[in-house]
């Protein structure tokens, strides 16, 4: 299971694909989503509703050793968010195999702001490939 939570920038992020392609970002924004498009392959769990679905996602995640999560910025819901799996995975008896949690220095709109491909697709999750 994770031992902390980190911070990971946009590049990184890119560069992880080809060093850990067992990863999974989570994409915890509200209805921006919609309309500002998001990252290729992500996987969205609306903050609003994000502890609901909790489990779902840790079921979703199967396989997954890293998750790394964002928001707009990354200042409040994605790090919330990524520290209540967190929690949530130290209480609860089930073997999620998770050994990574991550967050997204900057956000959606770092991401964004860097040139880093988006997409625009309605699928959850989005089938695309991270480039």
């Amino acid at each position: 299971m994770a031992r902390s939570i980190s911070y990971i920038s946009a590049s990184q992020l890119l560069s992880l694909k080809t060093r850990r392609p067992n990863f999974a970002i989570v994409d915890v924004r509200d209805d921006e989503r919609s309309y500002d498009g998001h990252i290729a392959g992500s996987l969205h769990f609306a903050s609003d509703t994000y502890l609901d679905k909790l489990p779902n996602l840790v079921l979703q995640v199967q396989g997954k050793d890293t998750l790394v999560f964002h928001c707009a910025l990354s200042q409040v819901r994605g790090p919330k968010c990524a520290w209540r799996l967190f929690e949530y995975l130290a209480e609860t008896t089930q073997e999620a195999g998770i050994k990574d949690i991550m967050v997204l220095e900057r956000g959606f709109n770092g991401w964004e702001a860097a040139g880093k491909p988006l997409c625009r697709c309605r699928d959850n999750p989005c089938k695309a490939q991270l480039v």
